[in-house]
């Protein structure tokens, strides 16, 4: 029988090569994650908040229990790339729109990346959070594990953060980063 560690591990690595495809498909991400530890970092700290929130959520939304993940991830990058001194302190309720956590997504989009909702950009990233956090709540539930269980938080809290991963990937590739290998000659 296979550790949970090393379960979880897998399925993570199993969701986010999937939510990559999915993305690269789009023509949002180029195959590969893009990530920093300084927005990896923000994530330990927004999660507990999050958990909080988003476990509300699970039983009525799923897609939007794991979803509004990929939001933060993107606002987290956003700010990363602005002004990241300046920014790396927002307090989770930053992300908060007019309505709390409800409308949390639209709040991201318009108010933090600065995309008109209506338009043509915010719809497509609009419409592939939706297809990927449909694929994410299909990897949990083919796990068929029991609800409200702890293996079923843990396999949330795993797939949250791939979630967040994947939103910080999609800005930071939206707003022109790459992926480059550095060959360091040694001297």
């Amino acid at each position: 029988m296979i550790d949970d560690s090393l379960f979880y591990d897998m399925f993570e690595q199993h969701l986010t090569n999937e939510l990559l495809k999915q993305c690269t498909a789009a023509g949002l991400l180029k195959g590969q994650l893009l990530q920093s530890e300084d927005i990896d970092a923000k994530w330990k700290e927004y999660a507990p908040e999050y958990m909080a929130d988003s476990i509300k959520e699970i039983a009525q939304y799923p897609t939007v229990s794991v979803g509004w993940a990929v939001y933060i991830g993107m606002a987290v990058a956003c700010w990363w790339s602005r002004d990241w001194e300046g920014l790396k302190d927002q307090p989770y309720k930053v992300l908060y729109g007019t309505e709390g956590f409800d409308n949390m997504d639209d709040h991201i989009v318009s108010d933090i990346l600065g995309l008109p909702l209506q338009g043509k950009e915010a719809q497509k990233v609009i419409e592939l959070v939706r297809q990927i956090s449909e694929t994410a709540v299909t990897f949990i539930r083919q796990e068929r594990v029991e609800p409200q269980s702890r293996k079923a938080f843990y396999l949330f809290a795993h797939t949250t953060k791939v979630m967040f991963r994947i939103g910080a990937a999609i800005e930071l590739f939206r707003l022109g980063y790459e992926w480059q290998r550095l060959d360091i000659a040694e001297a």
